[in-house]
């Protein structure tokens, strides 16, 4: 294995190698060594950024939840524009059609790494936290525009529409959800507050 390899931004190589490998084999194939043999660098490279593989992970953990609140703002900000369905179904698809549902099974998968995130954050999984904020955010936006109905219970909507999005996209090694079946889920989650045509 090659020890000179310059990477140019190691951290976020080493992050989508990890990536690669955990989209490809699962939690229990993503290891220092499968990390840095898709990067293409020695092992001791991730080693001398990291003080050992759960802080790594962790670290990747927390850097995908900084690219859920970028996501957050931008479907906050589309509030009022388009359709709710619409807009719900593609949050829910940009973000389980990518790599956040392996990421919650690694969560689930490593004891260690859960304790270490558990110190960095607040109570939750991970990612599911996150996502169910995200859409809570949106849908209170949506509810001072009037697209969805005063009364409605967010508290509920947000879990209940990251639960069936999870459920959808769960199955890393089927075949992903059509755009007609998340779109029918949103639909039928929010059916009872929902102010505006269907689609």
């Amino acid at each position: 294995m090659p020890t000179g390899v310059a990477l140019r931004d190691v951290r976020e190589q080493l992050f989508d190698a990890a990536e690669r490998v955990l989209l490809r084999a699962g939690p229990s194939a993503l290891t220092s060594r499968a990390v840095t043999t898709e990067a293409g660098c020695a092992k001791g490279v991730l080693h001398r950024h990291f003080a050992d593989f759960d802080a790594f992970l962790a670290e990747l953990v927390l850097d995908r939840i900084a690219r859920i609140d970028d996501q957050a703002a931008a479907l906050r900000d589309s509030a009022g524009t388009g359709t709710v369905v619409g807009h719900l179904a593609g949050a829910l698809t940009d973000l389980f059609g990518t790599v956040a549902v392996a990421i919650v099974g690694l969560v689930t998968f490593r004891d260690d790494l859960r304790a270490r995130l558990r110190k960095a954050g607040p109570a939750g999984i991970p990612v599911l936290r996150e996502a169910t904020a995200m859409i809570a955010s949106y849908l209170d936006a949506e509810r001072e525009r009037g697209r969805i109905a005063a009364d409605a219970d967010i508290g509920t909507l947000a879990p209940t529409l990251i639960g069936a999005g999870h459920l959808l996209f769960a199955d890393r090694e089927g075949t992903p959800p059509t755009a007609a079946a998340v779109d029918k889920v949103v639909t039928t989650v929010i059916a009872g507050v929902v102010r505006e045509p269907p689609r």
